[in-house]
């Protein structure tokens, strides 16, 4: 653990959020609308079947590597929670049947959360599946990889505020540990996401590590928090988005997303479990969204 000093695009459609039941991952079916917020919601086509098998790692990047399109290369290095540079290093990788698909289908977060449908923005990192989603308005926005705490230094669950953010800072623990896209959420434990080494497990000193360009897109899409200035001390008038860790991880048995070689559904998250982490804090997270609100009517946002 560490102290730190202080877009992707998507192909979308503008869509309605509606409170309905929570929807199988391959149907996007339309239902009737009963809470209307205006939600850019990514555009998804669902694979005809969701299934994996093994390959061997070295063979399968010399083969792919650099023929495979960007879209299902980044589906590829999602399923095994690493980046380009560790997938070839990987003994045995997951490689989905059928890259078809858009990411949502592979990795285990739900489409729609009913419960989250008046929270304008929010980002959940689950550590047993070890990836991470964000949602407006109660619908899956975006999703993808990370690693987080290892066994020494787990990332603390709970949830948490965005507050400041840097394209880049420096480690105090290393200086020559560059922090690209770095938010922070944690400032005296120096917890935040960024782009750094996804070797495939939870690796970091309690940060949630990330892709380049998933760090990308939400060091541009979460919002930080808003601080005054009053005889030098700094006060905090509005938390930045609400980020929620949540989950245990078995550092001591095998990766848990190969679990889905035999059972693709092994690994997925119920809208009800996002519900039950997100409950005791709605109330303060409504409060800070109608801070923020009133904040960016004073300054014409």
């Amino acid at each position: 653990m560490f102290k730190l000093k202080i877009a992707i695009s998507l192909v979308a459609i503008t869509a309605l959020y509606c409170e309905c039941n929570q929807p199988n991952k391959t149907d996007n079916t339309s239902t009737t609308p009963v809470h209307k917020h205006t939600v850019v919601v990514p555009k998804r086509t669902a694979p005809a079947k969701v299934s994996y098998h093994f390959e061997k790692a070295k063979a399968w990047v010399a083969a792919n590597g650099k023929t495979l399109d960007s879209v299902k290369l980044h589906i590829v290095l999602a399923v095994n929670r690493t980046d380009m540079n560790n997938l070839a290093k990987m003994d045995s990788i997951l490689i989905p049947n059928d890259l078809s698909g858009d990411i949502a289908f592979y990795l285990p977060f739900p489409l729609i959360v009913p419960a989250l449908k008046d929270v304008s923005k929010i980002i959940f990192f689950s550590y047993p599946t070890q990836t991470f989603a964000t949602y407006e308005y109660g619908q899956l926005i975006y999703t993808g990889p990370t690693n987080m705490g290892r066994k020494k230094d787990p990332t603390p669950t709970g949830i948490y505020y965005a507050n400041w953010k840097a394209e880049e800072t420096i480690s105090t623990v290393d200086d020559e540990w560059k922090l690209k896209w770095n938010f922070n959420i944690q400032n005296k434990e120096g917890i935040g996401w960024h782009q750094y080494s996804l070797p495939g497990y939870p690796a970091s000193h309690s940060c949630l590590r990330l892709q380049e360009g998933d760090a990308h897109y939400l060091y541009n899409w979460a919002d930080q928090f808003i601080v005054k200035t009053t005889d030098g001390k700094d006060s905090i008038l509005v938390n930045g988005t609400p980020a929620i860790v949540f989950g245990t991880y078995n550092f001591d048995g095998p990766k848990p997303w190969l679990q889905v070689a035999i059972n693709p559904k092994a690994l997925d998250i119920p809208a009800t479990t996002l519900e039950q982490e997100v409950t005791p804090h709605l109330n303060e997270i409504l409060a800070q969204q109608k801070k923020r609100e009133d904040a960016d009517a004073v300054i014409g946002k």
